[in-house]
């Protein structure tokens, strides 16, 4: 991994690295029109994603300083150090464009939730019928504006809707 890296001189290494955190950043990654004369276009497409990937798995994964040196322990010792300093030196950078990029995915927010539970005794085909129901309304903050959601469920819909909420909290603990 990144071993085409060691094709750009020592000196150009830790700005190289810092363009390439900038694009993970939203801004600008580093051209090609700079770096031509030291990788085909093959290795550059393969440089960037290799180093982009390394960034990101670093910072994602919360992996400690000792396992990213692990990962990168093939490298000459100068790129290694370079490497090392930019992940110490923008981790929180990264870490943020990294929950901005997962954030991006849905603008909308919830605001506000209300609840009723009923209790439906008969339908036009049913006399008795007995059934719980639960209205819950949400109201939905996307693009500035809030836009109320009613949603009429059953027992098994509302377990259903338990189950999902349940599994989704686990997913973001574990993102902690």
């Amino acid at each position: 991994m990144l071993r085409l890296l060691e094709k750009l001189p020592p000196g150009r290494a830790q700005e190289f690295l810092h363009k390439i955190v900038d694009g993970i950043c939203g801004r600008a990654y580093p051209r090609y029109q700079d770096y031509g004369n030291i990788w085909s276009l093959l290795e550059w497409m393969e440089v960037l994603e290799e180093a982009g990937t390394y960034f990101k798995t670093a910072v994602g994964k919360n992996i400690s300083d000792e396992e990213a040196a692990q990962q990168i322990n093939e490298l000459n010792s100068s790129y290694q150090e370079a490497i090392t300093k930019c992940l110490k030196g923008r981790k929180e950078e990264i870490r943020n464009a990294l929950v901005e990029r997962v954030n991006a995915i849905s603008s909308a927010q919830l605001q506000d939730f209300d609840w009723q539970l009923k209790l439906a005794l008969s339908s036009d085909k049913i006399s008795m019928l007995q059934m719980p129901l639960l209205n819950l309304d949400l109201d939905v903050r996307e693009n500035g504006e809030i836009k109320p959601v009613s949603i009429e469920m059953n027992k098994e819909e509302l377990q259903n809707l338990i189950n999902s909420l349940e599994a989704a909290n686990k997913v973001v603990l574990q993102l902690k």
